[in-house]
């Protein structure tokens, strides 16, 4: 997939999860967010050369957690977007997942501000 896609299809994901925690949907936004980072990390594995066969957002953020190249900050963003939510559907840690898929996908190389 092409960059100007792959930004596509990345923001409309985040529009998505905005749109659904102004709606009061949080489990929702972080589903969008995960998928969100999941095609940025898609996309810096490609750009990298990597073959990564994960097709799934989750699968893609738990291989970027492995790789030691990355960033720490980053690393901790995709723990933090694979973590389950606790019995009563709270996350057991206060940063918030659109910001962390924010972070992943300015880490993976993309500019979500349009100027690429």
């Amino acid at each position: 997939m092409e960059r100007d896609a792959i930004m596509d299809a990345i923001r409309d994901e985040l529009h998505v999860a905005a749109l659904s925690r102004g709606d009061g949907n949080e489990g929702r936004a972080r589903v969008c967010a995960r998928r969100a980072a999941g095609l940025a990390v898609g996309w810096y594995a490609h750009q990298h050369g990597w073959d990564l066969t994960e097709s799934n957002a989750y699968r893609r953020l738990l291989w970027l957690q492995s790789q030691m190249s990355v960033s720490e900050d980053l690393r901790q963003a995709a723990q933090r977007l694979t973590t389950r939510v606790t019995p009563d559907h709270q996350l057991p840690h206060p940063e918030d997942p659109l910001q962390d898929a924010e972070l992943l996908i300015s880490g993976m190389g993309l500019d979500l501000t349009g100027s690429q």
